[in-house]
């Protein structure tokens, strides 16, 4: 058996990708799935592709397990941590959000990987990522 999961893209515009993530686990976790995958997102006006995301506001449930949300690349770079038993939200976007830092590899997409997860365990996590075109 595995966890169930769901991803739903809520918007994808020109400048903006809102979408939204579960998982009920039934012990099984998650490591380095990917998560967001730019080359899914569309292009700009100028048919331009994605290349790359920078996290803007993330907005999180998470009952029993953490979250850790890192930028894939060859060795993939923690972006942030989503504590086990939390909830919250979290603005970026008074800056220009958390950049992609991940060095040699880098594909602009985000991968998720559960921490502590066990039976019964979940998450729900919107994230509002500004769009890099280039």
């Amino acid at each position: 058996m595995a966890d169930t999961v769901t991803s739903q893209t809520i918007q994808d515009g020109e400048r903006l990708a809102i979408l939204k993530f579960t998982n009920e686990s039934d012990g099984t976790g998650e490591s380095s799935v990917k998560k967001v995958d730019v080359s899914a997102l569309k292009s700009d006006s100028k048919g331009r592709a994605c290349s790359g995301v920078s996290i803007s506001r993330i907005h999180w449930f998470c009952r029993g397990m953490g979250v850790d949300l890192e930028f894939d690349a060859t060795t993939n770079v923690l972006a942030v941590t989503l504590p086990a038993d939390s909830s919250g939200d979290e603005y970026f976007d008074q800056f220009t959000g958390i950049p992609n830092n991940a060095g040699s590899g880098v594909t602009g997409d985000i991968d998720f990987t559960t921490v502590g997860h066990s039976n019964g365990d979940a998450y729900s996590i919107i994230l509002i990522l500004s769009k890099n075109y280039g």
